[in-house]
Formats: structure tokens, C-alpha cells, sequence
């Protein structure tokens, strides 16, 4: 294995995981609408389907590179399905945490679907895969290796944003600086899909 391409793939991966993007924006969100614990269940969520969609990313980087029209309506309607959670959260009345129905909270199954659609994701993983899919070799466990490396970095970063959203909510204590901050971060989410559909 290659020491030098091993620090440049982590050098990439702890950026690209705890920089502005759909989970961390949505963690943020979530974080300050219902509290920390109850964000658990949707960041475990979204490192199932991240590391899902990674191996399988892995699997078929030929294939996907290759047919750019399938890439680019996964882009749009990720785009569309962030911007609706965008509108959602930015919408919400705010409800202090005891108070906050059982039903509002996004869970597991979202966070999971969600990576299918995040267009950031797949821009991380064919990137990732494209410059060291054959880091650790060329079969099914190298790929589940870069995946694991991935996810040790990632699910730090969405229980970071999580929090950052929860310290967001204690310092916007009165009702209406609360709905100021859904609709700051409902805002911030929509601005994320934006920039996944515009050309870079």
C-alpha cells in the first residue's frame, strides 16, 4: 500500500466529511429542532446508506462514470428532495424539545434514503473511487475498506453538526429567534441544493 496516497485519501475524505453539505446541514437543522439524542437515529441512518452507497460505487465506477444522464437526474432529484427538507424545516413552527411530536422527527429510513439522492455523496464517491479505488486492492474488500474509512470520519462530522445545532437552539431561546434559526438553516439546506445542481 501506498503511504503517501493513504494521507492523501484521508487528507481528502476529513474535509469533503465535515464541510457544509445536505447531512451536515439537515444534522444541524434536525439538531436544534429536536435535540441531540433524538438526532441519533437519523445520523445512524446516514452513515448506513453513505457506506451502502459507497461499495456500491465502488462496484459499478465503470458503469457510472460512463452514463452521465443516470448521474445527472440523481443530482436533480436530490437536489429537489434537499430543498424540499430545506422548505420543511424552514417552515416549522419551533416547539420547545419536550414538546416536540414524535412524528416531526426525521429517523433512520431518511437518513439512509437520503444518501441515495445526495448528490454530494455521489460526487464524494466517484471521486474517491476514480483516484483510490485500488488502494487496498482491487476486490469487494477493498472497496469496504475505503468505506470503513470513510464512515470513521464521517459520523464524527454529522454528530458534530448535530450538536452545533443544539448549541444553535440555546442561544436562540425565545420563540421567535427559534423560528429565525429554522428558517436560517432551512435557507442554508436549500442553498446546498442549489449548489449541487449548479455546473462546477
Amino acid at each position: 500500500m501506498d503511504t503517501t496516497a493513504l494521507l492523501a485519501l484521508i487528507v481528502f475524505i476529513v474535509p469533503m466529511c465535515f464541510t457544509p453539505g445536505p447531512n451536515n446541514m439537515l444534522c444541524a437543522a434536525h439538531g436544534a429542532q429536536h435535540g441531540f439524542r433524538a438526532t441519533l437515529p437519523l445520523t445512524i441512518g446516514m452513515v448506513t446508506g453513505w457506506s451502502i452507497l459507497g461499495v456500491l460505487v465502488g462496484l459499478a465506477i465503470a458503469a457510472i462514470e460512463s452514463n452521465e444522464t443516470i448521474f445527472n437526474a440523481l443530482t436533480f432529484v436530490g437536489a429537489g428532495y434537499i430543498a424540499y427538507l430545506g422548505y420543511t424545516i424552514g417552515r416549522a413552527e419551533p416547539k420547545p424539545l419536550d414538546e416536540v411530536d414524535e412524528t416531526d422527527r426525521l429517523g433512520f429510513r431518511t437518513g439512509m434514503l437520503l444518501q441515495f439522492v445526495n448528490g454530494k455523496a455521489w460526487i464524494h464517491f466517484l471521486v474517491l473511487m476514480a483516484t483510490w479505488g485500488t488502494l487496498f486492492g482491487t476486490g469487494l474488500l477493498s472497496k469496504v475498506a475505503i468505506v470503513a474509512l470513510n464512515a470513521l470520519a464521517g459520523y464524527p462530522a454529522v454528530l458534530v453538526w448535530a450538536g452545533f445545532g443544539v448549541g444553535l437552539r440555546r442561544v436562540f431561546t425565545s420563540p421567535q429567534n427559534a423560528k429565525r434559526l429554522n428558517i436560517a438553516l432551512g435557507l442554508s439546506l436549500i442553498g446546498v441544493a442549489i449548489w449541487i445542481v449548479l455546473p462546477h
